[in-house]
């Protein structure tokens, strides 16, 4: 019987070999040989699922965004709507190794995104759900006014979490600075 394999399930695993790149070897390292090498595959195996080294990039960061998502949607915080909305932008900032490594992929698509059509819509695309996400967060929190108030909420998350993967800041000293901001809005 012929072997049956799960191609979503294959391109997640090669999405997760360039995660590990970008994480030991930054973004300009990406290439389908060494993804092909970091997986385990050969390179015609990967660009199988992967033509060119920009569609593997792009899978890996929506794949990221994906799981952020998900990760989101699962949460079910306790506390006061102040507490609830802290707990879900929490989940988007690099306050552990597995968000440091997604915000470093979502990161490094701005600057790949500059010179790139296709992976400047998974830029935007990456930047439009989260003004969504703090969008629906300030129209939660503060009354009137929500969209001033999404744009520097999302600017200030990202402000953040920029300082956070440049280590100007640590992840709790973000974390605290995100409450008094947050703690600042709901009066």
């Amino acid at each position: 019987m012929p072997k049956v394999v799960d191609h979503t399930e294959r391109r997640r695993e090669l999405a997760e070999a360039v995660w590990r790149v970008i994480a030991r070897d930054g973004v300009a390292e990406i290439s389908i040989r060494t993804v092909a090498a970091e997986s385990g595959w050969s390179s015609g195996a990967l660009r199988h699922y992967f033509a060119t080294r920009d569609e593997l990039l792009a899978f890996a960061s929506e794949l990221v965004i994906a799981r952020a998502t998900e990760r989101i949607r699962r949460l079910d915080p306790p506390g006061s709507l102040r507490e609830q909305v802290g707990a879900v932008l929490a989940q988007t900032m690099p306050l552990d190794a597995e968000r440091h490594i997604e915000s470093s992929i979502m990161f490094a698509f701005l600057a790949l995104g500059l010179g790139d059509p296709a992976l400047a819509r998974v830029q935007r695309l990456h930047f439009s759900g989260m003004y969504d996400l703090c969008l629906h967060l300030a129209r939660q929190l503060v009354p009137g006014g929500p969209e001033a108030v999404a744009r520097r909420l999302h600017a200030v998350v990202d402000g953040l979490s920029v300082h956070v993967l440049a280590g100007h800041l640590s992840p709790e000293a973000a974390a605290a600075e995100l409450d008094a901001y947050l703690d600042e809005l709901a009066g």
